[in-house]
Formats: C-alpha cells, structure tokens, sequence
C-alpha cells in the first residue's frame, strides 16, 4: 500500500473519472443504489467512486461499464489535447 499522498494529476483523473461514471451513470437513469445492485457493488461504493474518495480496482470499473452500458474505455478515456 502507498503511504504517500497521490500526486495532483492522479486525483484530478479520478474526480474526471468519477464524474463521467455518475454522468453515465445518470444518462442510464440509474440511482447509485440501482447501479450499485447492477453491478454487485454496495451504494456506498458507487459513491466513493464517483467523488473519488477512493479507487475502483479494474473489475469494478468493467462491471460498473456493463450496467450503464458504455465501454470501459468511455469511462476512462483522458481528453488530453495532442
């Protein structure tokens, strides 16, 4: 486990990601308890996902993409200009 504190552009990535999850999320007409249920994950969970309180491992993230329908990539793509 890392002790250190995360450098800044790792938790800006994670509130982008959480906030295109709850986008999708919402988009899908889908609560966090409905999501959570989805994809075998408790709300609470979801929540902390959303406002990046903490990381998601992979296998979340691919059930959280099936149950909002969108690919994984849609969830994690970084928009970065070339």
């Amino acid at each position: 486990m890392l002790s250190d504190p995360p450098p800044d552009w790792e938790t800006t990535r994670r509130r982008e990601i959480g906030s295109t999850i709850r986008r999708a999320r919402r988009a899908a007409g889908l609560t966090q308890i409905q999501l959570g249920e989805m994809a075998g994950l408790d709300h609470k969970t979801i929540h902390r996902i959303e406002y990046a309180l903490s990381d998601p491992s992979l296998g979340m993230l691919l059930r959280i993409a099936r149950a909002v329908d969108v690919p994984l990539a849609h969830l994690v793509r970084e928009d970065r200009p070339a």
